[in-house]
This record gives structure tokens, sequence and C-alpha cells, in this order.
């Protein structure tokens, strides 16, 4: 535990576009990530007593989205794929190349079961060790690595397909 709380404004400055991302990467549409972040926040505020004493709020606040996800239980099937980030890559480069892979990895993840989708973006875009991936979601690190396995051969079982 920290000694010193950290205020509720401070950690959402600092932390909130990481939150935003993470929620799109989970949830592959930026109005769902958004209603997710801002759902979190919320709770957060009420708790923000507790959470603000921690050594990591923001690792706490992580944790809550990924959970929130996980959660809901409304349907996360859409269609939507987030806007392209500004390209600042060279003139040659096929920008429609480029986002229909885009399009084309977001229909792939929406495939998988929230919990695969969960542990593939904690592993590859959060860089998370299966220990943290573990705790994040709240079970076995062998529990973690089998769904991981089981979402990557999902996916390469579909890329065979459509080749």
């Amino acid at each position: 535990m920290a000694t010193d709380p950290v205020s509720f404004e401070e950690v959402v400055r600092a932390y909130e576009r990481r939150l935003l991302r993470l929620g799109v990467m989970l949830s592959g549409s930026v109005h769902t990530a958004e209603d997710l972040v801002q759902t979190v926040l919320a709770r957060a505020h009420r708790k923000w007593g507790r959470i603000g004493v921690l050594d990591h709020p923001e690792a706490y606040l992580r944790t809550m989205v990924v959970n929130e996800f996980l959660g809901w239980r409304r349907l996360l099937k859409n269609s939507e794929v987030p806007l392209a980030e500004p390209v600042d890559g060279p003139d040659h480069e096929d920008i429609g190349a480029r986002q229909a892979q885009r399009d084309a990895t977001w229909r792939l993840l929406a495939r998988l079961p929230n919990k695969q989708r969960a542990v593939l973006v904690l592993r590859y875009y959060e860089d998370l060790p299966d220990d943290e991936i573990a705790k994040v979601l709240g079970v076995a690190p062998g529990t973690v690595r089998s769904n991981a396995a089981r979402a990557l051969a999902t996916l390469r079982d579909t890329l065979a397909e459509e080749d």
C-alpha cells in the first residue's frame, strides 16, 4: 500500500487514454470502449478512498476494465472497426490494404470468446506475463496459457480455412 493517496483526477489524466485503448482492443469498438471505461471510472470514483492508496492504482483500473468487459451481459458483437490512426509512413504505402488487414484482424478477434480475447490482448497488447494476466482475470497461470493456446489455435484454423 502506498502512503500518500493519489488523486482520482491525476490518475484519470495520466491513464485514461491507455484504458480506452485497452477497451478498444478488448471490445473492437471505440464507442463500447468509451462506455466500458466510463462505467469503470464511475465505479472507481466511488471507491477511490481505497484505490487511491494502492501502489499501482492504474493496474487496479486495468483489472477493472477487463473484468467489466468479461462481465457485460449485452452483446458486444459489433462490426464497427476503430478509426484508423493517422499514418506517418511513406506516401507509397497502400493505406487501403492496411485498413483491409486491420478489418480482417478485428473480425478474427471478434470470433473468440471474451476470455480468450482478453488473454491475447493482455499478453500481446499490454505485454503482461502470464502470472500478471492470471491475477487480472482471477485464474491460474495454466488457465491463461490454455486460453492463449486455444485462441491462437482458433485463429490459425480460421486463417487456414479462409485461405
